[in-house]
């Protein structure tokens, strides 16, 4: 319908009341024939009513005048809203109002013309006027739902061609309207033909279409990454030269570093610009292919950034690098394609050390120098202020010219301890005078933590060797002062005025041995005696002594690991271990506070997660002694297990504690870490291998005889035989020899293993019992247990030693048995071995 069709149509209203002229000509006949009645009665007696008329006639009047100003009054065709109804009327959209009923209150010429009604009696409501298209039917029956329910809604409907029409599209939109008075809704009908909108929506979709269609089929390759990293958009083209599949790439998932080879996707990071500007920087990188291969390509690499700085999406065009024969340009590309793959950071710099190129791995290690905030993208922002001087002196002395350069070891700038080795060369000025020194980089931060390693192990086994010596030539001497007091003591009574220092001379003695057992521990040559053993039980049985150590102002807390598996390892030293840790836990916290001993099962996998350098990925079993104390500084964590190292002052501490807590763990094939912080606390990390029972474990033991409830007799440590007693040390063979004589034993002496072959070939072997030393000149304990055993197959022998026994079993013949007493020993100890020895079996060595 035309326009001038749709403005002449009418529009329909029926909210206006409907007047009756019936009415009227009823009202006034009434008033005449009450003017005839009083006419009739008479002048006289008619004049009262018909003043009363009159006056109610006036007042009549008089209110109407002021209804009619106050508005509660209309006259007949007076209109407060001709305004908008006007609006509405000439409205180009239909505009329909149904009452609650369904039936027609309004209705626009517009309405009229897009239903296709004829007359006023033709217009019909929005579901009967479609109700032969399914599709605008559906729709109509969810906007009445909607209007139902109190909301809006719209919906864009195709109504099919007919009687040779176009189709067309139309748009409803509905709306609840409530009335005045009771409540009841009418509803508002809105009807717009958006057919040209569609046609124009239509070809800018085609256009588009067309243009991406061109883009996919493009010459070069096109990408798109968002702030996140991933990619939004790849193109037909680099697609198919990475070997990807568009529907892939459309699903998500793609990111930036899956298509850039290399450190390429943090150079491509390091474009920055002012707020709100747009950047385009020049690459010549590798992009990588689904199949892990490189392809050679340069970037133009775009990206928008906010009005707060931060870089936003990105779009990259990509050019192929491909040389099709052309010498030169395959030239330039091999040599970027070595400048940004080297495992070598690479960066030229002016004389202020200002970068003005770099590859792709410089980008990477060293961030901050080509962050945005780096406005000045100075090298020297690479490296800790200490050594930023020397970095500028190395730089000056290339801009001299200088051709030798000594290279720098410095720590790089950031978070964590990094370090790096940095070479710089001069250049040839170029026309602009930028580059004058081509500046390269290695990380060495792991090279250095090894060399920190190695010499920390270097030192811990120099300091441990020297403390096994000492302790050895500690134990011999020791032993002749314990075999001395022995003496003393038996040629003393209690009452005798030097007895007390006879005592004070054995005590500090012990005490001395005690100390020498530290340093062994420490070496890991101590003695141990393993058992299979529940940690759980263990740690229950030394719950009370651990609350007694540390007092009332700390509490312990134990946690108990489920279903623990065994170790195989000492009972007494690991109880030593865990009282040693507790105790330093107590005297870092010295107001009080909190001491956690943890167990816990440690399985392969989750040992990997620890990281731990040294420890192999194994089953162990975990103990954690955790406190919340004042913590270990940085500068003395590395020297806490070093022996005779302490923080507690004179008086309160060996320093030879922990020392002995690393030397046990060690010895027994375990690991012990340290995490701690200053002001929060300290958690030492225990980790001892999984003991796997083996077939002798598992073999069921013999039955036990019930111990007997009498009291034992008193021992009776005499004896007779003969005895070869080997020691260098003159002083102690001979108190050894002196204590042995007199519990009854022949005792024959040799002063090394030579002179021990002497005295058994001089005596025809008639010797039952050889006692000797393991370490010393000339011929050692292992050597001379060879030896005799080929003159004497059964003969017996103690070794005596101040180191331990698996220190030495290695070196004896596979088979060979053995007893073994350690150094320092009492008499009573040698005599009890040596009877032990001789009457019973002895040990088979390990």
């Amino acid at each position: 319908m035309a326009m001038s069709d749709l403005m002449s149509t009418s529009a329909i209203d029926r909210t206006g009341r409907r007047g009756s002229i019936l009415l009227v000509l009823l009202l006034a006949l009434g008033l005449v024939a009450v003017g005839g009645g009083l006419v009739l009665i008479g002048g006289e007696r008619s004049e009262p009513y018909i003043l009363v008329l009159l006056a109610v006639l006036g007042m009549i009047g008089v209110f109407s005048l002021f209804a009619a100003a106050a508005g509660i009054l209309r006259i007949a065709g007076d209109d407060g809203n001709h305004v908008l109804k006007s609006v509405a009327d000439g409205a180009t959209d239909g505009i329909c109002v149904t009452d609650a009923k369904g039936r027609i209150v309004y209705a626009n010429a517009s309405y009229r013309a897009l239903t296709k009604a004829v007359d006023a009696d033709d217009i019909r409501p929005v579901e009967r006027a479609f109700i032969g298209d399914p599709e605008v039917s559906e729709a109509v029956y969810r906007l009445l739902k909607a209007a139902k329910e109190g909301r809006r809604l719209q919906e864009e409907v195709r109504i099919a061609s007919v009687r040779g029409e176009p189709a067309r599209w139309i748009r409803l939109r509905i709306r609840p309207l409530a009335e005045r008075g009771a409540g009841a809704r009418s509803t508002v009908w809105t009807i717009a033909d958006v057919t040209r909108e569609r046609e124009r929506q239509e070809n800018v979709f085609q256009e588009l279409q067309h243009a991406i269609d061109y883009l996919d089929h493009a010459p070069a390759g096109f990408f798109s990454v968002d702030g996140k990293g991933e990619v939004a958009y790849l193109n037909a083209t680099l697609a198919a030269w990475l070997g990807y599949d568009l529907a892939d790439v459309g699903s998500g998932g793609l990111k930036l570093a899956d298509i850039v080879a290399g450190d390429g996707a943090s150079l491509l990071s390091t474009v920055s610009a002012a707020p709100g500007e747009v950047k385009t920087a020049a690459f010549d990188l590798d992009l990588k292919t689904r199949t892990g291969k490189t392809l050679p390509v340069q970037l133009f690499h775009k990206v928008a950034f906010a009005a707060d700085g931060t870089p936003g999406a990105s779009r990259t065009i990509v050019l192929d690098r491909a040389t099709d024969g052309d010498a030169g340009r395959a030239a330039e590309v091999r040599f970027m394609r070595f400048f940004q793959n080297t495992p070598m950071a690479i960066a030229t710099v002016d004389k202020q050390g200002h970068v003005a190129s770099s590859n792709a791995l410089f980008a990477r290690l060293f961030p901050g120098v080509l962050a945005a905030e780096n406005t000045s993208r100075s090298i020297l922002a690479s490296v800790t202020e200490r050594d930023q001087t020397a970095f500028e002196t190395l730089i000056a002395r290339a801009v001299a010219g200088e051709g030798e350069i000594t290279p720098l070891d410095a720590v790089l700038a950031g978070k964590g301890e990094r370090w790096a080795r940095f070479y710089v060369t001069p250049v040839e000025k170029d026309a602009s005078g930028q580059e004058t020194a081509i500046v390269y980089a290695l990380e060495i931060t792991e090279q250095r933590n090894l060399e920190r390693q190695f010499a920390q192990s270097e030192k811990m086994k120099t300091v441990g060797q020297l403390a096994g010596g000492i302790a050895h030539d500690f134990n011999n001497v020791l032993s002749a002062i314990m075999m001395a007091t022995d003496f003393l003591l038996n040629a003393h009574r209690p009452t005798d005025p030097s007895f007390q220092d006879i005592m004070q001379i054995k005590q500090n003695a012990n005490r001395a041995a005690s100390l020498v057992r530290h340093l062994l521990a420490f070496s890991r040559r101590q003695t141990l005696r393993t058992q299979i053993l529940d940690l759980g039980e263990a740690l229950s049985d030394l719950s009370m002594l651990l609350r007694r150590v540390i007092g009332e102002k700390v509490t312990l807390d134990v946690v108990h690991g489920r279903d623990l598996w065994p170790v195989k390892t000492d009972l007494s030293q690991l109880e030593h271990v865990i009282v040693n840790l507790a105790v330093n836990a107590r005297d870092a916290m010295p107001n009080g506070g909190k001491v956690t001993v943890r167990t816990s099962n440690v399985t392969s996998d989750q040992c990997r997660q620890f990281d731990y350098k040294g420890m192999p990925a194994a089953d162990y079993i975990q103990i954690e002694v955790i406190d919340n104390g004042t913590g270990i500084p940085p500068d003395v964590i590395e020297q806490i297990f070093e022996p005779f190292f302490t923080t507690k002052e004179i008086g309160k501490g060996t320093g030879l504690g922990l020392s002995t807590v690393y030397g046990f763990i060690k010895q027994t094939g375990g690991f012990i870490y340290v995490d701690t912080e200053v002001g929060k606390g300290t958690t030492f990390r225990i980790f001892l291998p999984r003991y796997v029972p083996t077939l002798a474990d598992i073999t069921p033991p013999k039955a036990e005889v019930a111990p007997s409830t009498a009291p034992k007799a008193a021992v009776d440590d005499t004896g007779q035989g003969t005895i070869l007693l080997v020691e260098d040390e003159e002083g102690l063979r001979g108190l050894n020899a002196r204590g042995l004589a007199s519990r009854g034993y022949s005792v024959l002496e040799a002063g090394n293993g030579i002179e021990a072959i002497e005295v058994l070939e001089s005596h025809d072997g008639k010797i039952d019992l050889v006692v000797s030393d393991v370490v010393m000149p000339e011929m050692d304990g292992p050597t001379l247990l060879k030896e005799l055993r080929q003159r004497k197959a059964d003969l017996k022998i103690i070794f005596v030693s101040g180191y331990a026994e698996e220190a030495f079993a290695k070196s004896l013949p596979e088979g060979g048995q053995f007893a073994f007493l350690p150094k320092p020993f009492t008499l009573k100890q040698l005599v009890a071995t040596v009877k032990e020895t001789m009457a019973g079996e002895q040990k088979r060595s390990a």
